[in-house]
């Protein structure tokens, strides 16, 4: 396969759906897919007529069910040394990209799964979604940054309890824990998602932009850290045609019409 089959991409208005495309290994990480979401999103970095990204998976069984392990047991461990960094370092930049990105779980999301979701900015998860840092029954430990993002999302001790287990958890204890945001039947998924990006593209892309960016480097520091990186964030956006547009459309009774400027 070339990588634009192994990842599909479709523009839909002002978001970007990608579509892990390999179905018959339930979407599982190998090296070409990696290499090909990389690649995308590094363009759509600079790409502000994006303003969502969304991450699914083709067909109905699963989102991502983790490192491709077939490829896995041709690797020399130089190899997978080189897989662990290349998922490692592709999770990061989703994190930091420049704009929301929201995973669609639309089934099995399993150990990478799972950790390519915990990337994401927001998760909305169909209620068939089944999730779960899986490493420690195969004697290894999460490689893509589980072991640092799920205890930030779910908290330090849950965290524990899904890693030392490995145990997975259906999409209502998913939500109840706070490792999704939203749950929905199959059939909505994509709507949900959708309905999600359209209220992210009324907003002013550069302060999306900038309270992202906010809240990422401010929960790895103290309050008063974070405080401070607010407000260097917030004083970018002052200055902003955004900024004006806000206000005046508030003033006039009427929808803003801002342009990232």
């Amino acid at each position: 396969m070339d990588r634009e089959t192994v990842l599909i991409t479709e523009e839909r208005g002002s978001a970007v759906v990608l579509t892990l495309n390999r179905p018959k290994a339930m979407n599982s990480l190998n090296f070409e897919l990696l290499n090909a979401i990389k690649e995308k999103v590094d363009t759509l970095q600079y790409r502000p007529d994006i303003r969502t990204v969304i991450i699914t998976g083709a067909g109905e069984r699963a989102f991502c069910a983790g490192a491709d392990l077939k490829e896995r047991a041709t690797l020399s461990q130089d190899e997978v040394k080189k897989f662990i960094l290349t998922i490692r370092n592709l999770l990061t930049s989703i994190q930091h990209l420049n704009k929301p990105v929201i995973s669609a779980v639309n089934g099995i999301a399993l150990g990478g799964g799972t950790e390519l979701a915990l990337a994401s900015d927001i998760r909305i998860a169909s209620e068939s979604a089944v999730m779960g840092l899986t490493e420690t029954r195969l004697a290894i430990i999460p490689g893509g940054g589980g072991t640092q993002r799920l205890p930030r999302i779910i908290g330090v001790a849950k965290a524990k309890e899904l890693i030392f287990t490995g145990r997975r958890v259906d999409a209502q204890e998913a939500l109840n824990i706070g490792l999704v945001n939203k749950i929905c039947n199959p059939e909505n998924l994509m709507d949900e998602c959708m309905a999600m990006a359209n209220m992210i593209a009324e907003t002013g892309p550069i302060a999306v932009e900038m309270a992202k960016y906010a809240i990422n480097q401010g929960i790895e520091t103290d309050l008063a850290t974070g405080l401070a990186i607010e407000s260097n964030a917030y004083r970018v956006t002052i200055p902003t045609e955004d900024r004006v547009e806000g206000l005046t459309a508030f003033r006039e009774k009427r929808k803003p019409v801002y342009q990232g400027k």
